[in-house]
């Protein structure tokens, strides 16, 4: 054996070994987050919920149903958004309005775009339509509980606190690649989420929920400020920061719909966030080659030949990412994965991570762009048309042909 596959070997164990130790701190965590007290409800402001959409996802209406029976005593306007009259999606919220006449609902239909990020656009057209001091800006593919709003609201009450943020599960929608992808959010994110929160680390900021007041949303500029980056959700949790607020994520759970169909679906998406994350933090992206220490583990049973060492490590790698399943699935409700494709939802995850370092092109919506360093999207090749039609400058909006504007309220 080689000095040199030797060395390799021994340093692919200790990166296993700091898995192992992460994983298992990483299940103490999970339950740490879901033991915390939730704040007590005091007022019940009003609220305007805005909820982007695009396409008919499998699940839509049953997710949509959740915001029109919210358990909550205050006003409520809700805010829908597409970009195409004919969207079915369109079709669904027209349903609900029908269905619900004693709602204050609103829907936008608007074709303008502001930069890259079309989600974006499709916010700036919403958001002269907000009525109340508190926002809730919610995906349109999460499902929640009945008291959604008073937890985020409890959770906002305090001054100091800018913005609310929901920890989520993953919700597979038939196909056994969706259940891979909601594996990853069970027991990749949702863990490395409560570790992080639990040590003081993270300062997570989830596009499937987050809620601020209106006046602070106003002190960061609007949505206009966002309107090229891909992680719009990271740059606004920032913002907010940045003006000396903090944040708050309560011991709740939102749902979040995993539709992937096929192995590229699931590569790509994930791909597409690994990528933008590694070039948003790239230390701590690196640093967080030890979420994945399976591979590390399979590798230096090869390498050092299949000493006991090397074997220990491995039985103990499996036992600790075991050990976490077994954890959330007892505390977060119900099974949330298929136990045995847990191995293969390791290996995959180990490769996404190192393969985001290879380039810096995503492909979202049918669209490539390049990430620069500020995590914008630059359409990819350069000068390309961001929707087919003119290339605009930063912050700026598109003249689309015969824009058009619906709000229909309730």
């Amino acid at each position: 054996m080689s000095i040199v596959i030797l060395a390799v070997g021994w340093v692919f164990a200790a990166i296993a070994w700091l898995g192992f130790i992460y994983t298992v701190l990483a299940g103490v965590a999970v339950k740490w987050f879901f033991a915390r007290p939730a704040s007590p409800p005091t007022t019940c402001p009003p609220v305007t919920i805005l909820k982007p959409l695009h396409g008919d996802e499998p699940g839509l209406a049953g997710c949509l149903e959740g915001f029109c029976t919210q358990d909550y005593p205050a006003p409520v306007q809700i805010i829908f958004g597409v970009r195409d009259a004919s969207d079915p999606a369109a079709a669904i919220v027209r349903q609900l309005i029908a269905a619900h006449p004693e709602l204050d609902i609103d829907l936008v239909v608007s074709d303008r775009t502001y930069g890259s990020n079309l989600k974006i656009s499709n916010l700036i057209n919403m958001e002269r339509l907000v009525r109340h001091p508190i926002m809730v800006l919610a995906d349109s593919d999460i499902s929640v509980a009945p008291d959604y709003l008073r937890g985020l609201t409890a959770a906002l009450a305090p001054p100091d606190v800018g913005f609310v943020t929901c920890a989520y599960v993953g919700v597979p929608r038939g196909s056994s690649w969706s259940r891979l992808a909601a594996m990853a959010m069970n027991y990749h994110l949702l863990p490395s989420v409560a570790f992080g929160l639990w040590i003081g680390w993270a300062k997570p900021c989830f596009g499937p929920t987050i809620a601020l007041r209106k006046s602070v949303f106003d002190e960061i500029g609007g949505f206009i400020r966002f309107a090229d980056h891909l992680a719009d959700d990271y740059e606004i949790g920032r913002a907010i920061r940045d003006l000396g607020y903090g944040f708050a994520v309560p011991p709740m759970m939102i749902g979040h719909g995993c539709p992937e169909r096929t192995g590229l679906q699931v590569a790509s998406h994930e791909l597409r966030w690994a990528r933008t994350l590694r070039l948003i933090e790239p230390l701590s992206y690196a640093g967080s080659i030890i979420l994945h220490p399976l591979p590390f583990a399979l590798a230096s049973v090869v390498l050092l030949r299949g000493t006991p060492m090397s074997w220990a490590t491995l039985v103990l790698v499996c036992g600790a990412r075991m050990f976490v399943m077994w954890r959330i699935d007892r505390l977060a409700g119900g099974t949330r994965g298929v136990w045995w494709l847990w191995p293969a939802r390791d290996l995959l995850s180990g490769a996404i991570h190192l393969f985001a370092f290879l380039g810096k092109t995503v492909t979202w919506r049918g669209r490539t762009f390049r990430i620069d360093k500020a995590g914008r999207l630059i359409p990819h090749p350069p000068g390309a048309p961001v929707v087919g039609l003119t290339s605009p400058s930063p912050g700026h909006p598109i003249e689309t042909p015969a824009p058009t504007f619906l709000g229909i309220a309730r």
